[in-house]
């Protein structure tokens, strides 16, 4: 057994090295911005150092500000910079995520569900591919691949992802309309 208590440090260091990793340093970061914080909670973490990832399964919840993305797995690929390296303070940064199984997105302006999901952290783009739903306020879309901009809130969507679960690799949505106003 006192074998095993000198082993267990070494076991942990993995989880002190990745620690970085699922937070962003750097300045203070605008709410939601890709400097904010990535907060991650899962049933189950495997840290990667050497190939720069770690991979969380089983109820998964990534939080970035005021975005959140639930899946089944969630690979976080982050690359390390030395202190001083570009005129940083150095550390590790998320550089992205990839999401798959009932991946759900949601902002406050937009709910988004699909298969598989990859989050491009510097960029703030999200790309959602696999029977893609997306909703803004009463609006609907249905389609197979999604590109978001989380900055300007810009979604397209298209048919064409391979894996979709749209009729005919077509777009499909509803639209509310306002009521008219009648005058009398």
């Amino acid at each position: 057994m006192s074998g095993m208590k000198r082993f267990l440090p070494v076991l942990l260091l993995p989880l002190l090295a990745v620690a970085p990793a699922l937070s962003q340093s750097g300045a203070q970061p605008k709410a939601g911005g890709s400097n904010a914080p990535v907060d991650v909670g899962a049933d189950r973490i495997e840290v990667q150092d050497r190939a720069n990832r770690a991979i969380l399964s089983g109820n998964v919840v990534a939080t970035q500000g005021n975005l959140t993305m639930n899946s089944a797995r969630l690979t976080v690929i982050y690359a390390n910079h030395p202190s001083g390296a570009g005129g940083g303070a150095g550390g590790t940064q998320i550089q992205r995520l990839e999401a798959s199984g009932g991946v759900r997105l949601r902002t406050p302006t937009e709910t988004a569900h699909s298969q598989f999901a990859i989050y491009d952290v510097p960029r703030r783009l999200v790309t959602m591919i696999g029977g893609v739903n997306l909703d803004q306020g009463a609006n609907h879309v249905q389609g197979g691949r999604l590109v978001l901009d989380l900055d300007t809130h810009r979604a397209v969507v298209d048919g064409g992802a391979s894996g979709s679960q749209s009729r005919g690799g077509r777009v499909t949505g509803r639209f509310t309309v306002p009521p008219r106003q009648t005058g009398g």
